[in-house]
């Protein structure tokens, strides 16, 4: 088979669909066999996601959601010959003569269509023909399979859920010496709550932010809040309310930040937090339990699908809730202790070679 992989948005972003294909494209490297991968990458982007020699790179011009993708994204790719064409950003070309697999992360567009900007609403507005015209779809956990039926009426026979996992990077760091270098790296001197994802409306941040006043005012505690992760849309009203507050330096925002030095940022955080409202996997949480670090999540969505009984569960909105689960994870050392030990042993559940293997298999039973 040749299958074509659209690439293209791993140059435009690094977290989140950027993660997916750096991972699939990964795990699919590591499968034996005969079939060929055509990696569609911007021309812009350098970086080579997979080497070996059923491995090839196609430079394409045109960029992801671009007003003119339609017209010209399957003129790019008509040459290639392609059995299958996998694209992993919700949105395939519809004029096409090979079949079509999309990956669908999550309908927060539909369900929080005021957390977009109009150039969004308007690429991700195609998602209704895209599920009709695709031949199959990926959905990420359950919780986003139950939305596509509910929303979008897909028929179920036609959805595969297939797990996304953390990048083996994320693991237990024993070295001291390397956790006080990160730790002195962003001034992160004592304890830490940790936040990572990109800044906009979905995450929930402004909540987060009430909860972790009333942590230090309540309680006393002196834990610093680390917010990792690049500004997104709308995210004005999150440095807004950290003003409000006068949290000052209590808060760091130390936005894009290395992988590896993510990796002992995680190692070195006394307990991550992910108060978001919608996620249609919700990955930093599975990376902070593959580094054994507890992690309190919303119970929401599929968050609670992927922590399982690893974590605390908090509703989004619970201010009060939010406090109290930080001051314990902060403060318990049984169960900082109970929630590290499951947490890995959760996070051992997905891997990429997992997510890639069933993903080859879904691709052939396409063309069977």
């Amino acid at each position: 088979m040749r299958i074509g992989i659209d690439a293209r948005l791993h140059h435009y972003s690094r977290a989140g669909i950027g993660q997916y294909i750096l991972g699939l494209v990964k795990g699919l490297s590591a499968c034996n066999g005969d079939d060929k991968f055509v990696l569609l990458q911007s021309r812009k982007d350098k970086t080579i996601l997979a080497e070996g020699p059923n491995f090839f790179r196609k430079s394409l011009w045109t960029p992801s959601h671009h007003r003119l993708e339609q017209l010209v994204l399957p003129l790019e790719i008509s040459p290639l010959r392609l059995d299958v064409l996998h694209s992993p950003d919700f949105i395939p070309p519809f004029r096409r003569d090979y079949r079509s697999v999309i990956t669908v992360h999550d309908l927060a567009f539909i369900l929080y269509p005021h957390f977009l900007t109009q150039e969004s609403a308007r690429y991700y507005g195609q998602i209704d023909r895209a599920v009709r015209h695709c031949d199959h779809i990926i959905a990420d956990s359950l919780s986003t399979k139950r939305d596509i039926i509910n929303f979008l009426g897909a028929p179920e026979s036609k959805i595969t859920v297939i797990y996304a996992a953390a990048n083996p990077t994320y693991r237990p760091v024993e070295d001291e010496q390397s956790l006080q270098e990160v730790r002195e790296r962003y001034t992160l001197t004592g304890p830490f709550v940790l936040f990572v994802s990109t800044i906009e409306p979905r995450k929930n941040l402004p909540s987060l932010l009430r909860a972790y006043r009333q942590l230090l005012d309540r309680y006393g505690i002196e834990a610093t809040l680390a917010v990792v992760g690049e500004r997104g849309w709308f995210c004005g009203e999150v440095f807004a309310t950290a003003e409000a507050l006068d949290l000052g330096d209590n808060v760091r925002f130390l936005g894009h930040v290395p992988t590896d030095d993510l990796v002992l940022l995680y190692n070195a955080a006394r307990v991550h937090v992910h108060p978001s409202f919608y996620e249609g996997f919700g990955l930093p949480p599975l990376e902070a339990m593959s580094c054994g670090t507890p992690t309190i999540v919303a119970n929401v969505s599929s968050l609670p699908e992927v922590v399982g009984d690893a974590s605390l569960l908090v509703p989004p909105g619970d201010v009060e809730g939010w406090t109290v689960a930080m001051w314990r994870v902060l403060t318990d050392e049984s169960l900082h202790s109970e929630l590290s030990y499951k947490g890995l042993k959760r996070a051992q559940l997905f891997s990429w070679e997992k997510a890639a293997r069933e993903t080859l298999s879904l691709y052939k039973r396409l063309q069977a």
